[in-house]
């Protein structure tokens, strides 16, 4: 090629070749000329790519629907050859940096412990409850140790959501990750009731941003093929908290102290803390801000949608943990949360309505089909795993007679199982590449799973159920990380972090909304089987003695027959709750058809060019 001082004038004394030769060379500049010019943009361009388009580009940018990693790195190769041209270069690969080799297993590490630790603290005061009443004198708190952590959790979820799309993520995790330990150890230390339902509402707050935004970190860290086979890992080992935390639980309480359940917290998520804060450098999502903390505080996270948002949240939690048992369902507090609940939500969907894109759940991300009925399926699931979780050791303890730890050993197939399938769905997942079959088998193994469990009864043999649970196990662990894959192969990548929250908001709040139905189902079944089976015991003395196997027997008395009776009546009650979640899983089946058939293996790249060798060859 000719050099920069060559002449690119045509004059009547040139002959053909050197015209087409002269012709050739001004076109080559002309590409240069626009490459270097658009040099200047390359990193406005790249960052465009990376985290979404401009607001008049909102339609296109927020429902982008890639259906390989490797096409947003091909977009972001047309950026790229602006300077390839410029310099005669081929075109280069994807300026997505990832966290690979050890730095991502580090960082898998510390995010599973975190997301194991924060799933634990769900289920661990459950079967420290009795001995912390006893302590307390404060029976009449009992739902609240509980309730003021899912609380606080659930209603901060979409606000944490907007807090990652603005603010550096590393540093808005280790926020969270800090106030999280803070109220474990205000937990630990409590000298009263209150003080320790103020330490968990504090530590659900930090939990509210630490799931979604571990999910929004890894998403980051590494491409989407690669995704299935890590979330797999993570969600396998953080998940069995849920299922580990009464046992765990119990075993502090049995042996050391209760107050240990949430001192445990400290040291070990202290390690993984300090791993992430000095080990890690987490890639954004979020170009670099410039406008001021309070501008995006004031007009990006939507504060007053919060604001709406938290009241409504809290009403129907409330009413769905009190009614039936504190109050009537058809008494006038009941009522009037119930109506308080839905007149806020209606005002806050308005808000989020006229927000647009800035609202703390924004319509154009919930409009997208796979993000909702996403959001619908981790409902769903997460409620029928809580409901596993917890009437399992009901059933082990209160009908079998077992100890809390022995509970504990009984539930194994199902964690094991669990444990095996979450892992290995997520290899197979990044190898075939679809992801909607195995949430599709997941929702209907589950739902015969669920239905099997609801025939045990006092005198099942060890083999059923323990067949049962390997079959719920293993359905659990085909489609725990599906929704959220899902959800990020369907959305521009600036709006991950508050698809995540929506997800995991679903995942908090089917959980609660599932364990106060199954409550519900629980006592009124009892007070209907335990005068059919055992009219001979005081059905308000059994209730009341919660479900602790012993305390059950000790409200019984000296009655053989009555004491079967209630067993019997006890496990009939049990099997309707399991009832109620076979169903919530055959709709979940339903629903999950929703979520997309996509490829999300990554393709080969296209082919090389070379600009100047193309100009070249004009």
């Amino acid at each position: 090629m000719a050099d920069d001082h060559t002449s690119v004038s045509a004059t009547p004394t040139l002959n053909n070749e050197e015209s087409n030769h002269n012709t050739a060379i001004h076109e080559s500049k002309k590409l240069n000329a626009e490459s270097a010019s658009l040099d200047t943009t390359t990193t406005t361009a790249m960052d465009r790519n990376a985290v979404g388009y401009e607001e008049n580009e909102k339609e296109k940018e927020i429902g982008h629907n890639h259906d390989t990693e490797d096409e947003e790195e091909q977009d972001s190769q047309k950026v790229n050859d602006a300077t390839a041209g410029q310099a005669g270069l081929t075109r280069t690969t994807s300026t997505v940096h990832y966290v690979e080799g050890m730095k991502l297993y580090v960082l898998m590490a510390s995010m599973t412990l975190i997301f194991f630790l924060v799933m634990i603290d769900i289920t661990i005061v459950s079967t420290a409850v009795p001995q912390i009443t006893s302590d307390f004198n404060s029976l009449e708190d009992v739902g609240w140790y509980g309730t003021a952590y899912q609380l606080a959790c659930a209603s901060l979820q979409p606000l944490a959501g907007k807090v990652y799309s603005n603010f550096r993520a590393k540093n808005i995790y280790l926020a969270c990750f800090f106030i999280f330990e803070v109220g474990s150890l205000i937990c630990g230390v409590a000298q009263s009731s209150t003080m320790l339902i103020i330490g968990r509402a504090i530590a659900g707050i930090g939990s509210s941003g630490l799931m979604n935004g571990g999910l929004t970190i890894l998403s980051v860290s590494m491409p989407l093929h690669k995704r299935p086979k890590y979330f797999g890992i993570m969600m396998g080992f953080a998940q069995m908290g849920t299922i580990l935390g009464p046992i765990i639980g119990g075993a502090f309480t049995t042996y050391v102290n209760w107050r240990w359940c949430f001192y445990i917290n400290l040291p070990v998520g202290g390690v993984a803390g300090v791993i992430m804060l000095f080990f890690i450098d987490v890639p954004e999502v979020v170009k670099p801000r410039t406008d001021s903390i309070m501008t995006i505080i004031t007009r990006k996270l939507d504060i007053m949608g919060f604001f709406l948002f938290a009241p409504a949240a809290i009403q129907v939690f409330l009413a769905l943990e009190w009614g039936g048992s504190k109050f009537a369902w058809n008494s006038a507090t009941i009522i009037g949360l119930f109506c308080g609940s839905g007149a806020t939500t209606i005002v806050f969907g308005v808000w989020e309505y006229y927000q647009g894109d800035n609202a703390m759940a924004p319509f154009s991300i919930l409009k997208i089909r796979h993000v909702w009925t996403s959001c619908f399926v981790m409902f769903l699931f997460f409620g029928c795993l809580q409901i596993a979780s917890y009437y399992l050791p009901i059933y082990f303890q209160t009908v079998r007679g077992s100890t809390a730890i022995v509970s504990g050993v009984h539930m194994l197939p199902n964690v094991l199982s669990q444990l095996i399938s979450t892992v290995s769905s997520g290899a197979f997942v990044g190898r075939l590449g679809y992801y909607l079959p195995w949430i599709v088998a997941s929702s209907s193994l589950s739902a015969v799973a669920l239905g099997l469990l609801s025939t045990l009864n006092p005198t099942t043999s060890a083999g059923k159920w323990i067949g049962y649970q390997i079959l719920l196990g293993f359905s659990r662990g085909l489609g725990m990380q599906m929704p959220l894959i899902a959800v990020q192969n369907s959305i521009n990548p600036k709006f991950v972090p508050v698809a995540m929250a929506l997800v995991t908001f679903g995942q908090t709040f089917g959980g609660a909304v599932f364990l106060a139905i199954g409550e519900t189902i629980l006592s009124n079944q009892l007070r209907v089987n335990i005068p059919k089976y055992a009219p001979s015991v005081n059905t308000a003395a059994v209730i009341a003695a919660g479900g602790s196997g012993p305390a059950v027997r000790a409200a019984v008395g000296n009655d053989p027959v009555g004491l079967a009776g209630t067993l019997l009546a006890y496990s009939k009650s049990v099997d309707a709750v399991y009832w109620f979640a076979a169903g919530a899983a055959s709709l979940m089946f339903l629903v999950s058809w929703g979520m997309g058939w996509k490829d999300i293996r990554k393709k080969d790249a296209p082919p090389k060019v070379d600009v100047e060798s193309a100009a070249a060859a004009c």
